[in-house]
């Protein structure tokens, strides 16, 4: 009697390990021709792990960019400082000359150091400005301009000078010698509050010894100013009172520059 055919499937699968370690696995499939075959299926490779590194050049650019703008920063103020100071001197040397009027000198060779003070006795030439008039050791200028007296001592000053204040009789003849007798002339002497308390321009003490007042002068009980004016039927030039508001003509006068 014939047997039948008797068909076996029979399948083999080792486990990994549980190590963790990845084994091959082996599979075996046993048929009615009694073969086997052994399969060997070679499990996933690991995988590689990749290692994200942080680029070391990037806080280092921006460490020298913050160091660039701050030495551009520094350079920039350092810059506007030193254009500022240029700017000043500039400035302060042309207000200089035109207060000054020192574009032209008229200078006169010393002969002695009396003519000048003591702390110039060094010095060889002694100058005004052109077209202002040397005596002693001042220099003037006579304006054919009219104005108040405020507005004649701001002309003054704008020239680097003051109005003129008399020192001597000789100083003011040599100051009249030029003078329009028809005009009269602010000098700088005033007294601001009417009170007899007469100031000059340049803090010299007020002498009233050493004056040159007409006749009937001083009068008047309010803001009064100086004025240099001719009276031809008396001595001549003399000093009169003027309401400080009035427009007459001025001297002014400075020191004399020495070189």
């Amino acid at each position: 009697m014939a047997l039948p055919n008797i068909y076996t499937d029979v399948n083999f699968k080792n486990q990994p390990f549980s190590s963790g370690i990845t084994s091959d696995s082996s599979s075996c499939t046993i048929s009615d021709s009694s073969s086997c075959t052994i399969s060997n299926s070679s499990s996933a490779l690991p995988k590689k792990t990749t290692i994200h590194k942080s680029n070391p050049g990037f806080p280092t650019l921006l460490l020298a960019l913050w160091i660039f703008f701050l030495l551009l920063a520094i350079s920039f103020s350092v810059a506007l400082i030193i254009l500022f100071q240029m700017y000043s001197n500039l400035l302060e040397e042309k207000n200089t000359l035109e207060q000054l009027n020192h574009a032209k000198l008229h200078c006169v060779k010393n002969h002695s150091s009396v003519e000048a003070p003591s702390s110039n006795e060094d010095k060889v030439w002694s100058c005004c400005p052109k077209n202002w008039k040397p005596f002693g050791s001042q220099c003037y200028f006579t304006s054919r301009d009219s104005a108040s007296w405020s507005k004649s001592e701001e002309k003054c000053s704008l020239r680097g000078a003051h109005l003129l204040v008399i020192h001597s009789q000789e100083e003011q003849d040599f100051i009249t010698n030029s003078l329009n007798p028809r005009a009269t002339y602010y000098v700088g002497l005033s007294d601001p509050e009417g009170h007899g308390q007469w100031q000059w321009v340049d803090q010299t003490p007020y002498n009233p010894n050493a004056t040159s007042w007409h006749s009937d002068e001083p009068s008047g009980s309010t803001e009064l100013c100086v004025v240099l004016s001719y009276h031809p039927n008396v001595k001549g030039w003399g000093w009169s009172v003027a309401p400080c508001d009035g427009d007459h003509r001025l001297v002014c006068e400075m020191r004399q520059l020495y070189l």
